[in-house]
C-alpha cells in the first residue's frame, strides 16, 4: 500500500487576469495585508533586529562591563576563543542531548494526546482537552520550581514514593549527578511542552480528508496501515511545524537549568552559557559571541527542518 494524499486541486486563473499578472481586487487585497501588518512588521523588525545586530557588534570587541575604558576591537577572537573552548561544546553537546530527547518523546505523546482528543466522546471532548492544556498553562519558572521541589533530597517525595523502584532510595540525589539531573530537566520539559505540540498535530489531524480514511477502509487497510500511509503523510506540514517550533525552543532552554542546577554538575546549555558569559561575568564581548553563535545554530535547524521536509505551506493552506 503506498501513501495516500490527495491531488493538489489546480487552480485557473480568472478570466480578466491574463496569465502572471494579478487583477486589481488581488493588489487592492495585498496592498491592505500590508497597511494592516506593516506597523507590527516593523515593530517586531526593531525588537528583534536591533539586539541581534548589537550583538553583532559587540562580538567583535574585547569589552568587559566593569572596565568600559580598555574596550577594544578585536575581530573575530572572541569565536575563537569560544570555539577552541571545551566548555563551549560541552554546552552544545547538553543542549543537543536535551532538545533529541524532549523533542522524540513530545512527539510520540503528543500524538497519542491529539488522537485522545480526537476520538474522545464529544460530550467529554471540551474537558479533555482542557485537561490536557493545563500544564501548558503553568509558567515556565513555577513548572521548574515544582519539578525541583518533588525531586529534592530534603523536600521532595519523589524518593519515598518510588523507593520500591530499582534504584531509587531515600538518599537518592537527583541534582547530584550530570546524568540524573539531566533526567529530571527532560521530564520537566517534555510534562511542559507536551500540551504545545499535541495543539498542533490535533489542527493537523482535522485537516486528514475523512473520505482517504473511508477509502482505505474499503481497501481493507489496518489501522496501522491507516496511519502510516494515510494519517501522517496528510499531517506533514502540522509535523512540520510542531518539530520546527519545539525544537527551536527547546534548544535556547533556559530557565528549568537556571532553576534546578544553575548550570552545576555539566548541565549547562548554550542559552545558560551565553547567560553566564553576559550578566553574571559581565563579558559583553565573549557573551555576545556565544549569543550569535545560538542564533546561527537556530537559524541553521530552521533551514534544515524546512529544506528536509519539503514541505510547501502555501499550498497545505490551498493558497496554491
Amino acid at each position: 500500500m503506498t501513501q495516500t494524499t490527495l491531488p493538489p486541486v489546480e487552480k485557473t486563473q480568472p478570466v480578466s487576469s491574463p496569465r502572471g499578472t494579478i487583477s486589481d481586487r488581488s493588489r487592492a487585497e495585498r496592498k491592505l495585508g500590508w497597511l494592516l501588518a506593516g506597523p507590527a512588521f516593523l515593530v517586531m523588525l526593531l525588537v528583534t533586529a536591533y539586539p541581534i545586530l548589537q550583538a553583532v557588534y559587540d562580538s567583535l570587541f574585547s569589552y568587559r562591563l566593569t572596565d568600559p575604558e580598555n574596550r577594544a576591537f578585536n575581530g573575530l577572537s572572541n569565536y575563537w576563543v569560544v570555539l577552541t573552548d571545551p566548555l563551549w561544546w560541552q554546552s552544545v553537546g547538553v543542549t543537543v542531548l536535551i532538545t533529541v530527547v524532549t523533542v522524540a518523546v513530545e512527539l510520540v505523546l503528543g500524538f497519542a494526546l491529539a488522537l485522545v482528543m480526537v476520538k474522545a466522546l464529544s460530550s467529554i471532548r471540551p474537558v479533555v482537552r482542557a485537561a490536557i492544556l493545563i500544564p501548558y498553562a503553568v509558567i515556565t519558572v513555577v513548572s521548574a520550581f515544582a519539578w525541583q521541589f518533588a525531586f529534592n533530597i530534603q523536600t521532595g517525595f519523589v524518593n519515598s514514593w518510588f523507593a520500591w523502584l530499582p534504584g531509587i532510595a531515600s538518599t537518592t540525589d537527583w541534582f547530584g549527578g550530570t546524568g540524573t539531573s539531566l533526567l529530571v530537566i527532560c521530564l520537566a520539559e517534555i510534562w511542559k511542552t507536551t500540551p504545545f505540540i499535541s495543539l498542533l498535530l490535533l489542527a493537523g489531524l482535522a485537516q486528514v480528508p475523512e473520505v482517504l480514511q473511508e477509502a482505505a477502509k474499503v481497501d481493507g487497510a489496518t489501522r496501522w496501515q491507516r496511519l502510516w500511509k494515510v494519517t501522517i503523510p496528510n499531517m506533514k506540514a502540522a509535523i512540520m511545524v510542531a518539530l520546527l517550533f519545539r525544537t527551536l525552543d527547546a534548544f535556547r532552554v533556559f530557565d528549568s537549568i537556571y532553576i534546578m542546577t544553575a548550570g552545576a554538575n555539566g548541565t549547562e546549555s548554550v542559552s545558560f552559557l551565553a547567560y553566564r558569559q553576559t550578566i553574571a561575568r559581565l563579558e559583553i564581548g565573549l557573551g555576545s559571541a556565544v549569543s550569535v553563535l545560538l542564533f546561527l545554530a537556530v537559524v541553521l535547524i530552521a533551514f534544515l527542518f524546512i529544506k528536509g521536509f519539503k514541505v510547501d505551506l502555501a499550498q497545505a493552506r490551498g493558497e496554491r
